[in-house]
Order: C-alpha cells, then structure tokens, then sequence
C-alpha cells in the first residue's frame, strides 16, 4: 500500500478552512498532488488530518479557481496544465496587468509607488540567490501590490479570482529544471523596465511594460509545458 501523503495544516489564527486551502492549493502548485492525480475525500483527510466538511468546502474552493476538476466516473482530479489553457490565461493576464499598471500610475501615491519599488527589489535579489521559492513568493507579493493600488476594485477582483491559476504557471516558469538560464535576466530586465516606467509616471509605457512581461512569461512557460513531461514538484526542481 503505498505511503499517504502528510500535508500539514498550519497553526496559525486563521479560519481552518482557509489553512486547508492553503495547503492544498500549495500542494497543487508545488506538483506534491499531480496533474491527473485522483483526490477523493477520505485520503485528502488523511493527508491533512481535517474534517471530511473542511475537505469538502476546500474542494469546493479550489474547482472554483481551476485548479481541480470533476472527470465523470473518475471524480475529483488536479487539473493538468495544457498549452489552449496557458495561451488564454497569459493573454488574459496581460490585459488586466498591462491596465493595472496604467491605473497604478494614474492612482498610487508616493508611498505605493515605493512599495512596489521595494517588492520588486525583493524579486530581483531572490533571483540574484537562484532561490526558487523566494522567487515566487516574492514575484505574487508584487503583483498583489500591483492589482491592491491600481485603484480599481472591480480590476483587483478579477486578478484575485484568478491568482491561483496565475501562480500556478508562474511556479511552472520559475522551477521547472529545464527552464533557461536566460529567462531569469529577461525576467528582471522586465521587471526593471516596468518599475522605471512607473516611477517616471509614464502610464503608457507602464502598460507596455505589463504586457510585454507577461508575452515573454508565457512564450518560457509554454516552451517548458510543450517540450516536457508533466510539471515537475518544485522541491525537486529547485535541485535541478
């Protein structure tokens, strides 16, 4: 029989159900519950040692956000990343971003601004450490800094429901062990690009900027999803 899966709920002062979200939502995306990987209900509350409704709610929440899927006479399974997916998602992206950037120039004050320098400093020195993890963590806090000052909360709603798929295939681009090295430098360079716009107040350029970085972020993931085996868990990846 094999051996169950430990996935370990946190302690944290937040509402349980959120914990157990969390955590399988990371497990999704790190690649620890495959693509195509079965989850029924019992096993994932071995996994987590929760409560079949927590399980249930988590569920719930994380079909809603694309992440699971329902397969008839199959159930519940991790939705597998496929090249039609990632086309639109990365189109969609640099809509709503390149527009973020925009009403983020037109709307933030000195402090935001600031902010966002700060958060993207942040990204660039986790590059810099060839840290993975760091990296995507580092990379969403930016992007959620991004969406939360644009000034739009119908715009910041829209890249919320969307963040989990996002995430997913931004941790594709920055783990996957046969990613190129050349995407790293590109990767800053946008960043850069973007923050210089930015603080210049130059929205148009601002906007080119968003849009140009998701192109090039969906023209590596791509390559990565189309010339490999399924993703690979991002703790191996960061050994490759």
């Amino acid at each position: 029989m094999a051996a169950v899966l430990a996935l370990e709920v946190p302690k944290i002062a937040a509402p349980l159900r959120q914990q157990v979200e969390g955590v399988l939502r990371r497990a999704i995306i790190d690649g620890r519950l495959a693509p195509r990987q079965r989850l029924t209900e019992r096993e994932l509350m071995e996994m987590t040692g929760v409560s079949r409704t927590l399980v249930r709610e988590a569920m719930r929440r994380l079909e809603s956000e694309g992440l699971i899927a329902t397969v008839p006479s199959k159930g519940a399974v991790v939705r597998e990343l496929t090249v039609a997916e990632g086309k639109e998602l990365y189109a969609i992206r640099a809509v709503l971003e390149g527009l973020a950037a925009r009403l983020f120039v037109e709307h933030a004050e000195e402090a935001k601004v600031a902010a966002l320098v700060e958060s993207a400093e942040t990204v660039v020195a986790a590059y810099r450490d060839d840290d993975h993890r760091r990296v995507l963590e580092a990379k969403n806090r930016f992007y959620d800094v991004l969406a939360k000052s644009a000034g739009s909360e119908t715009l910041s709603a829209m890249l919320d429901g969307l963040r989990a798929r996002i995430w997913r295939w931004r941790a594709l681009g920055v783990t996957h062990p046969q990613r190129s090295p050349q995407r790293a430098r590109e990767a800053v360079r946008d960043l850069k690009e973007l923050c210089a716009a930015i603080r210049r107040r130059d929205a148009d350029a601002a906007e080119r900027a968003a849009r140009d970085q998701a192109s090039h972020g969906a023209t590596a993931a791509l390559r990565l999803l189309q010339g490999a085996a399924p993703a690979v868990p991002a703790k191996r990846a960061a050994r490759g």
